[in-house]
């Protein structure tokens, strides 16, 4: 198995990881049991790093990735979030909390249903506007001197924020969403930041929320209560412009002898050795399919052909529904 440094002085993990998000919540029916397979699997191949959080499910997804490492514990890397508030009366709102205390009763009722002592990396997941971030960070690395986390990080945080929220605690990630179709990161400063502070990048939704695999043909593709329904980029017009990059995307990955999906992940990872993904999925043969990203090495004359197919901005649509593009810290 490959492996990254995660930030500056931490430990190495897989350079890909698992999201363990749609196993629970999102992407449509649940199977816990070939869920907690492909846990397993993965844990088997040698990835050690999942990753959860305290919304998918809500809770449910940490206590499933709980059952999943018990009697496995020293294999897993376990990575998971606080800070997302959901509304129970409107499951399209969504909000910020990093209030010191938050933080606090966030951090505990985490590792309760993970069933671990330590949280190994613990992301603030987005930003809270109203509370400084000096403030929530401080928070959080009192966690870390109390033994309850092990290393900090931050979800979809701006570059400045970045900067701001280092001079109080190491930050060891910054994950964002990064992908061929999401190259925010690239020009929005958040990845300079990283690199001038020594905090790694951890790519969520590398695979463009399934869409860079080109197994999606038509919005119908989805279940019912797949949120990918209600998402921009997937629907209308927007659907048909990105449905047509990704057959460029196969077509390169076919003369590359590789999936499509496997030439997505491989072009995340080639964006420098401090840049991670954690692809989720909720199926084992999946999983295999990703891992094989691992062995697709790809050079300048193979990068430079894929951006001038899929440049930044090239996908159309916003990445997220008005209410959760409000919580990125731009």
């Amino acid at each position: 198995m490959q492996t990254r440094t995660l930030g500056r002085h931490g430990p190495n993990v897989s350079a890909l990881g698992l999201g363990c998000m749609g196993m629970s919540d999102f992407y449509g029916q649940r199977d816990d049991t070939e869920s907690i397979a492909t846990i397993q699997h993965a844990l088997d191949r040698g990835l050690t790093l999942l990753d959860t959080a305290d919304v998918y499910g809500p809770h449910t997804n940490e206590v499933l990735v709980g059952q999943a490492i018990k009697g496995r514990r020293e294999q897993a890397f376990i990575a998971t979030k606080f800070g997302i508030v959901r509304d129970p009366n409107d499951p399209l709102k969504r909000g910020a909390n990093g209030r010191p205390d938050y933080v606090r009763a966030s951090c505990d009722a985490s590792l309760k249903r993970l069933g671990i002592d330590t949280i190994d990396l613990y992301y603030q997941h987005r930003v809270d506007s109203n509370v400084p971030i000096e403030e929530t960070v401080g928070a959080m690395a009192e966690l870390v001197a109390a033994g309850k986390v092990r290393y900090l990080g931050l979800s979809e945080a701006s570059g400045a924020t970045l900067e701001r929220a280092c001079k109080v605690h190491p930050i060891a990630a910054l994950q964002s969403e990064f992908s061929l179709w999401t190259r925010d990161p690239q020009g929005n400063g958040m990845l300079e930041s990283c690199r001038r502070n020594g905090v790694s990048l951890v790519a969520y939704s590398p695979l463009g929320r399934g869409f860079l695999t080109g197994a999606i043909r038509s919005p119908n593709d989805f279940e019912a209560d797949d949120y990918r329904r209600n998402s921009p980029r997937f629907q209308g017009e927007n659907f048909t412009r990105n449905l047509h990059l990704v057959e460029q995307v196969k077509a390169l990955a076919a003369d590359k002898g590789c999936s499509p999906a496997q030439l997505a992940l491989a072009w995340v990872l080639a964006q420098g050795d401090d840049v991670l993904a954690i692809p989720g999925t909720k199926k084992r043969s999946r999983l295999d399919e990703n891992l094989g990203a691992l062995d697709v090495q790809l050079g300048a004359t193979e990068l430079a052909a894929i951006d001038a197919v899929f440049p930044p901005d090239a996908a159309a649509g916003e990445r997220y529904a008005g209410a959760m593009m409000q919580l990125v810290n731009a």
